[in-house]
């Protein structure tokens, strides 16, 4: 690293040097931890004087690491003090060298805009004092990098974290001891890897991986028997080409996906950063739980107390200032985003999972007509074995006159003849498995995505990101989606909230908000005061409520108001950002300069939003420190000290902060969620109080129906006793490593009582444009939606309420266990209320696929829609033990659920649920890094292009930037994509298996001699040229129904779960259509010519053209929407085939040299062709017009209307989705 700033005046161990480093002319006094590039929830870090936070990272530092003793620090505020960092130098090392050579040490330039960390690698576990390590450097970028898979395995279930920490299970850090950090155990390197391949093994993975299609494995077998003398029907190494093409196509593709892991692991391995030690750390060992953490710092005697709001995970980005001092505690692997990712699956498409049954049975077919060939000539020569000299095909020696006159062929016995031949019916029936369809599916895929990426209905013009297909593999899984698993933050929610209401002294304000300019129109007197502060964002007040605020009253009234908007500005953890406009404005009576625009940066969109409505109303947060905060209370400045704050968890719902006032008064202030708050009220004090609590209540219970997010404000006075009781017990519980969440809980329970409601209010998270409606056709589509969240359970279900997910006549399972017992009796009850069988038989009647979509679910009494709401910690419980066959029974009966305060990898479990005891397809949408575990486990992924960065769209199979497209994605592309790859799969087995059927009849009616009457270039042509672009075209361009109808009737989405148009039914009546049709090819032609002298060559051509017809023709009768290309396509190729034949028999040197010529003067050559045509197809006529006019399917009903103009009324004669 090199920089104008010295940060070391001399490498020796001289005397302490003090040189001020770098820093941003903001603030530092608390700094941000963004989730704009990852989406891990880690609070704002207070950096106090002398107080340390925990790094948590994944870079590597393959240049410069360094290391310097002990250190000490002092935060600013922002409001202009210095930041200063005094540095104790003893010892300076390079990570290059095993032994830490000496290296220069320079601190950044303040232009460079890296972030730079200080930290070393935490040991595991501590056990004597003699010990070494390998210190590493980190960084935490500005852009987060891939999670990617741990070394091992990871577990897809979640892992119990234990709130107790004990002495000897702690990781303890001594730094600048590394020997004694790291005596016995070698921790985790901090490089990470997210690619699949390596250099050695790209190339024996990516072949085993692409050997899982069974037509791989059966092209090979051909490709070997070929190589040998007595089968090489074809030339050796012509055989291998059509399977290397294939294999060498998709191997590049592989290689090009996985070169741009690689490049982003160097980018994250290869940061430069520094190293600091300063201390003894003891910590948690490295788990998955990133919404807590365990340990203090000791450091000159002192300890400091370190919590989840120290610690910077893996990802996060840092806002409002340049660069952070830290300590890193976990590295690598360990790091808790990498824990919390899950191993990134091969995904392949479903109706290609399908296809290698149908291809084993195809495979069955072709081991069956090769031993009836083989055993056919093996009967025929024992028959004729006297007279082989003599016979056509198998005499034994030369009777041609010359040099082999006399001589024997190579005549190996009837048994090896008879093996032979089997092998050799193999070659010759080879394309009977098409690997070609292979090679049609990825061209098709790579059509529609072409498509897709151009739907101008799926731009999304406010961010200015249009459709991304990142997978070629799965776009007909997309038509075959059971359930949807989605994020709420940045998913459903634009992660922007609004403080909409508020109730105060239980009065109920906000139902007529105005704007500043607004207000200034009705010469609102609040409104025309002079304001220093301008806020970056627009927010709307009530008016009756800022002229409460502003009248000169002593009562209650204004005292409630008062302390209500104070504790709004103070009971939070937000960092106030203050910019200087420099411009002057005016009103008609008043100049304003110097006005100061303000934003605040937090955590918490909820705590944002409120502090930006305490600031419209007159009470602004603009400065803010880990001892104290200063609020402009209408222009006067108000100081108070922070005594202590006991921040939000999920066991309180609440969170209290302790302030003292300029008269020495102390007070608590307390928001959280009702339930929690309300009942930690004082008694009611008169008629007054309960009229005010009964009236906020009734209020609470309204906005909760309106879907807003709603918080209890309350506060009360603390005596000096109290306040000294607490300040002990606060001090101790901080700083333990033993229940310390417990024991902090009950030193908060010493201050959360006796409370006075002040009032409450209510914030809405806006949903994105088009969710409501986009959820409801999905529900009509079948398509269940569950949402996975960490949020808190009440904003789950105040979202699920906004985007209609729950409706009020729901009736709600909650699930809340605090052990596996408690978790087990929640269940039974769950499944009573359900209807279900409390035996784990009950799960039989779900386990069943989307074909069979009418469950017949046991009968209840009143037919009530039930949710299911469960958290984070039971599914702890849950997902670790046996009951997750009983929550996946009740799961699946609900119409809802909510997984509220969910890990990471406890997403990727619920989907797991799902995958591993149904059929059904899956689907995961989300936008920050903590759903990339849930994206790679589902069947298809899709990312949120939002404002968390690009992890979740890095490792998604789809992306776009809103959800509401996913009702077009699902309902009208997938319904195209798997309609279209569903035919083509049927019509490429059928294509190919007519040709195969017609050489095998041959075949047998030449003695089993293999024998072709086609040439070699016709077997090749057929599907390379004569009958390939008609199913490109097609499989990309057609369309059953227009996309306005399968956005007005979203249930005929269902026909691809049901697996309608490709199921093993499908396939047999398409195999018995085959054997017909080729019955009718081979028969014709040999009944019509039997008399005549045609030869071999002549049939052989007539065959050749009847067949392409035929098979165009039978594709063109299942062609929905017709336009230029596809007749240009089909009829084409028809052009084409018999214009390649033409030039075929126009070459001397070949065979038929001339036999076309000669065949088409005669109209019998015609009239053969049309027979052949009509008696091949009119069976398969007949049966589609029968099934059509008597068992219509939805699509044919749904196409009839559109075809004929007719509207919703045509449906009444069948209602849609009835069909099986």
């Amino acid at each position: 690293m090199t920089s104008g700033w010295p940060l070391l005046l001399s490498l020796d161990n001289s005397p302490v040097s003090e040189q001020p480093l770098p820093h941003h002319s903001g603030s530092f006094s608390a700094l941000g931890v963004s989730r704009r590039d990852c989406s891990f929830n880690t609070s704002i870090l207070h950096l106090a004087q002398g107080e340390p936070f925990e790094v948590d990272c994944s870079e590597k530092d393959e240049g410069r690491a360094h290391f310097f003793g002990d250190t000490r620090f002092r935060s600013v505020n922002p409001v202009g003090e210095s930041f200063d960092l005094v540095v104790n130098t003893k010892r300076l090392y390079s990570l290059k060298s095993e032994f830490f050579e000496e290296v220069p040490l320079e601190c950044p330039k303040q232009r460079s805009k890296h972030l730079v960390w200080w930290g070393a690698t935490a040991s595991e576990m501590l056990h004597n004092n003699n010990n070494t390590t390998f210190s590493t450097g980190f960084e935490i970028s500005r852009d987060c990098g891939n999670l990617g898979k741990p070394k091992g395995r990871s577990r897809r279930r979640s892992v119990q974290f234990d709130d107790v920490l004990r002495e000897e299970d702690a990781r303890f850090i001594y730094i600048n001891d590394p020997r004694r950090t790291n005596d016995q155990y070698e921790f985790t390197g901090n490089e990470i890897r997210t690619s699949k391949y390596t250099l050695i093994t790209f190339l024996p993975k990516n072949i085993f991986i692409q050997f899982h299609r069974v037509a791989y494995l059966y092209f090979l077998a051909i490709a070997a028997l070929n190589q040998l003398p007595p089968l090489a029907v074809f030339g050796r190494t012509v055989s291998l080409f059509p399977l290397l093409f294939v294999l060498c196509v998709t191997a590049i593709k592989d290689g090009y996906e996985d070169w741009r892991r690689h490049r982003s692991d160097r980018n994250e391995n290869n940061r430069e950063a520094l190293v600091l030690q300063c201390g003894l750390i003891r910590c948690e060992q490295p788990n998955r739980n990133i919404y807590e953490f365990t340990a203090n710092m000791e450091f000159n005697g002192q300890k400091f107390s370190l919590s989840q709001s120290n610690i910077v995970l893996r990802g996060c980005q840092l806002k409002n200032t340049g660069w952070i001092i830290g300590v890193v505690v976990y590295a690598g692997q360990e790091t808790k985003a990498m824990l919390n990712s899950a191993a990134s699956p091969s995904k392949r498409s479903k109706l290609e999972i399908y296809m290698n049954r149908e291809t084993l049975w195809l495979s069955i077919f072709l081991f069956i007509m090769c031993l009836v060939v083989a055993v056919g000539m093996g009967l025929w020569l024992a028959r004729y074995e006297d007279q082989l000299d003599y016979l056509p095909y198998y005499r034994k020696r030369y009777f041609t006159p010359g040099k082999d006159y006399g001589k024997r062929y190579k005549f190996y016995g009837i048994p090896m003849e008879i093996f032979f031949s089997f092998l050799s019916s193999i070659i010759v029936f080879q394309i009977m498995i098409p690997i070609s369809l292979y090679i049609t599916m990825e061209l098709v895929r790579i059509g529609q995505s072409y498509f897709m990426i151009g739907d101008r209905h799926m731009f999304d013009s406010s961010s200015g990101s249009r459709f991304q297909c990142r997978s070629l593999n799965i776009n007909e899984d997309l038509g075959q989606i059971r359930y949807v698993f989605s994020d709420k933050t940045g998913t459903l929610t634009e992660n922007k909230m609004e403080f909409r209401r508020a109730i105060v002294n239980g009065k109920n304000y906000g139902g007529s908000l105005l704007t500043a300019e607004q207000l200034l129109e009705e010469n609102i007197t609040a409104a025309t005061t002079q304001k220093r502060w301008k806020l970056k964002s627009t927010i709307t007040v009530d008016s009756e409520l800022l002229k409460l605020l502003h009248k000169d009253l002593v009562g209650d009234e204004r005292i409630v108001a008062h302390e209500f908007f104070l504790a709004l500005a103070a009971c939070n953890t937000v960092i106030p950002v203050r910019t200087h406009d420099g411009f002057s404005s005016c009103t008609d009576s008043q100049i304003f300069e110097d006005v100061e625009t303000i934003d605040y940066q937090g955590e918490s969109p909820d705590e944002q939003a409120l502090v930006a409505a305490a600031s419209a109303y007159g009470y602004t947060l603009f400065e803010r420190t880990s001892g104290h905060i200063v609020i402009d209370v209408n222009g006067e400045t108000l100081r108070l000290g922070v005594l202590g704050m006991h921040e939000f968890d999920s066991v309180r719902k609440r969170m209290s902060v302790v302030i003292r006032y300029p008269n020495d008064a102390v007070k608590v202030l307390v928001k959280g969620a009702d339930s929690s708050v309300l009942s930690i009220l004082a008694k009611d004090s008169g008629k007054d109080d309960h009229a005010r609590r009964s009236a906020t209540y009734s209020h609470l219970t309204e906005y909760s129906s309106q879907g807003l997010r709603t918080l209890v404000i309350a506060a009360r006075d603390l005596t000096e006793e109290e306040l000294e009781l607490w300040q002990c017990r606060f001090d101790d519980a901080s700083t333990s490593l033993t229940d310390r969440a417990a024991r902090l809980r009950q030193t908060a329970a010493l201050i959360e009582c006796d409370l006075n409601l002040l009032g409450a209010t209510a914030i809405e998270d806006k949903l994105q444009e088009g969710v409501p409606e986009a959820i409801e056709s999905l529900r009509q589509a079948g398509i269940k939606v569950w949402v996975l969240t960490g949020d808190k359970q009440e904003t789950a279900m105040s979202i699920g309420l906004s985007c209609k997910l729950l409706t009020p006549d729901m009736e709600q399972i909650i699930i809340n266990g605090n052990s596996e017992n408690d978790c087990r009796k929640l269940l039974s009850d769950a499944k009573a209320k359900c209807g279900l069988n409390l035996s784990n038989k009950g799960s039989q009647y779900l386990k069943c696929n989307a074909e069979m979509d009418y469950l017949q679910r046991p009968e209840r009494k009143e037919e009530v829609p039930l949710a299911l709401i469960i958290d984070g910690n039971s599914l702890v419980y849950i997902l670790e033990k046996e009951l997750e066959s009983e929550l996946f029974d009740i799961a699946t009966y609900c119409k809802v659920v909510l997984c509220c305060r969910v890990a990471p990898l406890q997403k990727a479990g619920i989907v797991d649920l799902i995958k591993s005891r149904s059929d059904d397809m899956t689907l995961a949408i989300g936008d920050g890094a903590n759903d990339v575990s849930m994206i790679q486990m589902a069947d298809v992924g899709v990312g949120i292009c939002g404002q968390e960065g690009r992890q979740a769209v890095m490792a998604s199979d789809f992306a776009m930037g809103q959800f509401r497209f996913l009702k077009r994605l699902l309902l009208v592309h997938g319904h195209w994509n798997y309609q279209r790859i569903g035919y083509l799969i049927l019509y490429n087995f059928y294509r190919n298996a007519v040709f195969v059927l017609m050489l095998f009849w041959y075949i047998l009616f030449t003695a089993f001699s293999t024998t072709s009457a086609l040439t070699d270039w016709s077997s090749v042509l057929y599907s390379v040229i004569y009958t390939s672009v008609p199913t490109i075209v097609v499989g990309i361009l057609d369309k059953d129904l227009s996309h306005r109808t399968l956005l007005q009737y979203p249930k005929l989405y269902g026909v691809g779960y049901r697996h309608e148009a490709y199921n093993i039914r499908l396939f047999w009546v398409m195999m018995a259509d085959t054997l017909w049709q080729s019955l009718v090819l081979f028969g014709i032609p040999i009944f019509i010519y039997k008399e005549s002298t045609i030869d071999i060559w002549s049939i052989g051509n007539l065959w050749t053209v009847a067949v392409v017809i035929l098979v165009n023709i039978h594709l063109a009768m299942d062609v929905q929407r017709w336009v230029s290309i596809t007749h240009l396509a089909v009829w084409g190729s028809v052009i084409v085939a018999f214009a390649c034949v033409v030039v075929l028999d126009s070459i001397p040197i070949f065979p038929n040299y001339g036999t076309i010529y000669h065949l088409t003067k005669l109209p019998t050559y015609w009239l053969t062709i049309f027979l052949i045509i009509v008696s091949a197809l009119l069976p398969r006529f007949l049966l589609k017009l029968v099934h059509h006019h008597f068992w219509p399917s939805d699509i044919q009903i749904a196409r009839e209307a559109e075809i004929l103009g007719r509207g919703p009324d045509y449906w009444g004669s069948k209602p849609v989705g009835s069909s099986s």
